[in-house]
């Protein structure tokens, strides 16, 4: 049996591991999303992490496009992945595409604090951490 936390597994077994990825609902999905803030983003919020959103910038901080800068054009839910602005690849027809990023392999360095509801999420998880 599969021990959950906040929808979260506790399974040490990687087969366990992927079929909760593949299987996680949507919500969960949107917490996986998450990403570090930089450190004056952090100090600036009091949270050390948030939900990637459209129009959020990022850094690329891990794989071939390592130090890239830009926004966020898109967040596909179903693949877990982040699409940047500044991170395209060209296919063999010439057109091209945002190439898909994990959101661990990313600092938000600067937010999209368009949203209310996105602030009040700042605000509680700020309650909570003190």
């Amino acid at each position: 049996m599969v021990n959950k936390v906040m929808g979260i597994t506790k399974s040490k077994q990687p087969r366990k591991q992927r079929k909760f990825l593949y299987k996680a609902k949507w919500h969960i999905r949107h917490k996986l999303l998450a990403a570090p803030l930089s450190e004056g983003l952090a100090d600036q919020h009091g949270v050390k992490s948030l939900p990637v959103r459209k129009g959020d910038t990022v850094l690329v901080v891990r794989g071939d496009y390592k130090g890239t800068e830009g926004k966020v054009a898109g967040v596909d839910y179903k693949k877990l992945r982040v699409h940047v602005e500044n991170v395209k690849k060209k296919k063999a027809d010439g057109s091209e595409y945002y190439f898909p990023i994990h959101p661990s392999k990313v600092v938000i360095t600067k937010l999209n604090l368009k949203d209310e509801r996105r602030k009040a999420i700042i605000e509680r998880k700020k309650a909570l951490v003190e």
